[in-house]
């Protein structure tokens, strides 16, 4: 099984940015407890804050991979693109947020991924990322 996790802007931060939302773990950290985890799954990750390179990247693994874990982030609320690509693709797409988007502020409120992806997980941390990866193995 091949999974990628998919990440936008700012996530490379985490461990830094706002502890007290996102806590002191650095995402790449976490990565590597969920490969050890889940070592018979092929698990990818990819990070960037453009918006085009994440689109870039959901075409290019979207016909060929099992699942794509997608914490698009800010673009979330703002991105049609994201959502288009989202919707274009085979691979079967679960939206993570790390904060519950519904407690913040109410422009969070809205994703242009949620109705097209198989399920949204949001507020459980970086646990949020495992409970996805679970979704799929089980």
């Amino acid at each position: 099984m091949k999974i990628i996790i998919i990440n936008g802007p700012n996530i490379n931060l985490l461990g830094k940015r706002e502890p007290e939302i996102y806590g002191d773990t650095t995402y790449l950290e976490f990565h590597k407890t969920l490969e050890d985890k889940y070592n018979n799954i092929e698990l990818f990750h990819f990070q960037s804050n453009i918006e085009g390179e994440i689109i870039d990247k959901i075409q290019e693994v979207g016909f060929s991979f099992d699942g794509i874990i997608l914490n698009a982030a800010a673009y979330t609320h703002t991105s049609v693109g994201i959502g288009d690509a989202i919707k274009a693709i085979s691979t079967p797409t679960i939206e993570v947020h790390i904060s519950n988007v519904n407690a913040r502020e109410d422009f969070r409120q809205h994703s242009y991924i949620a109705s097209n992806a198989k399920g949204v997980i949001t507020g459980f941390g970086l646990q949020s990322y495992e409970l996805a990866l679970q979704a799929f193995t089980t």
